[in-house]
């Protein structure tokens, strides 16, 4: 590659790590990339409302928490006219680079941050070296501050190649919350893609360690249930009211005896309670948060369904009512092997690569999914990659941090990937 690398994408890394943004509230995190779009030079740059699909978007945050966020990128000095266009939440980008005829590869990174607190501690790199979160209470836990470094760079390294084809990379908002995956991938962009790569890094891989594609990721779904009875007075007349904190506690008890399915593994977990007013009052409304995955999109639906079916038997069982919602989803995509071999073959002349893996069940879910199946259903191929970084602590934790030699590694890889399938499409 023709620039500094190294100092260019730990520059990039370190302002994203210092000002985090949770999902659907990444507004100034796309004013920067938009920032970097337009001095890379790219052909075509959709933001906001034009990168995605509205009405395909989930999770999204009432408008009481979205406008501080909001605010808070309006004061910091983010552009107005970008601000106009991701309001409400609408945020993310789409870069398009044409550089003549040939195939159409589109590259998927994340942009958001996770609610969590991190460290302060001096033996925290991030603290010391002075790049810390500057949002408390909100950090870059996952990586998702290096994929958007390592797209722009590759970006900016296919731009100064012998590319031939055209590029798209979807910066995609809400991956943690499961929200912008669909939208994203209903935006339109993706109808002539080829060949899609996603990335992560880490996830145990230590520096220098690819895997080319992996395998199973575990299809999921958010919900919540509300729970709504009759209060009372729990001392003098327990009897009169519908206990509706019963009937979650019922529910919650009972979600963990669905059966698991003979066709794989299924995953069931209550994760939040809330609701009542006191100790001596019967409650009136509870609401429980709750996940469910499955090692196929329809074993996630068979555990969705007995879920739901565990709520309305417990409510019934109480005399409430109940209203189970799904909040967000995503199918379970395998990647392409014909796919995963190029990458494969690609790393390994990749410097810093040290082992290739060829693939490797992911144990999780992303909702990059979306666009690697609309991808695969339109006849194209994708391969989600992993790019191994040392990182001293876990993903979600509040010491997370990774090895940033590793993102010189990862811009390699794909945009090498890129050119050769360019040159020799699988």
């Amino acid at each position: 590659m023709s620039y500094d690398v190294g100092s260019r994408l730990s520059d990039l890394r370190r302002a994203f790590h210092r000002h985090p943004e949770p999902g659907w509230r990444e507004f100034r995190t796309t004013a920067r990339v938009v920032e970097e779009l337009e001095r890379i030079g790219v052909d075509e740059i959709a933001v906001g409302r034009d990168a995605l699909a509205t009405d395909e978007r989930m999770a999204v945050p009432p408008e009481s928490e979205l406008e501080p966020w909001l605010e808070r990128a309006r004061e910091a000095g983010v552009r107005s006219d970008i601000l106009e266009r991701t309001a409400g939440g609408h945020t993310g980008v789409i870069a398009v680079l044409e550089q003549g005829p040939g195939p159409c590869i589109g590259i998927r990174v994340d942009l958001d941050a996770i609610s969590m607190r991190e460290s302060s501690e001096s033996d925290h790199r991030p603290a010391a070296d002075g790049f810390r979160s500057e949002h408390d209470g909100y950090m870059h836990a996952c990586g998702h501050d290096a994929h958007v470094a390592m797209a722009l760079g590759t970006l900016e390294a296919v731009a100064d190649s012998e590319f031939q084809g055209t590029l798209k990379v979807f910066f995609q908002p809400a991956e943690e919350i499961s929200g912008g995956g669909k939208a994203m991938a209903e935006s339109g962009y993706l109808d002539d893609v080829d060949y899609l790569l996603a990335l992560h890094i880490g996830l145990d891989h230590p520096t220098g360690e690819i895997v080319a594609g992996i395998e199973k990721p575990l299809a999921m779904a958010h919900l919540t249930a509300t729970f709504e009875g009759a209060s009372a007075h729990a001392g003098k007349a327990p009897n009169e009211g519908a206990n509706a904190m019963q009937a979650a506690a019922t529910a919650i008890q009972n979600a963990y005896g669905i059966p698991r399915h003979s066709d794989g593994l299924t995953r069931v977990n209550v994760g939040q309670i809330e609701g009542g007013t006191a100790s001596n009052v019967i409650a009136e409304e509870v609401t429980i948060e709750a996940e469910v995955r499955g090692e196929t999109t329809a074993l996630m639906e068979y555990t969705r369904t007995e879920l739901e079916r565990v709520c309305y038997a417990a409510a019934e069982m109480h005399d409430c009512d109940v209203t189970p919602r799904v909040i967000s989803e995503s199918p379970s995509v395998d990647s392409h092997p014909a796919l995963r071999d190029l990458v494969g073959n690609v790393a390994w002349d990749v410097d810093g690569v040290e082992r290739v893996i060829s693939s490797e069940e992911f144990g999780v879910s992303e909702d990059v999914t979306y666009l690697m199946e609309r991808v695969q259903d339109d006849g194209g191929f994708a391969s989600y990659v992993l790019v191994g970084t040392d990182h001293p602590t876990s993903h979600h934790t509040p010491t997370f941090d990774i090895d940033e030699s590793s993102l010189a590694i990862g811009t390699s890889l794909l945009s090498e990937t890129a050119i050769e399938l360019s040159q020799r499409p699988v």
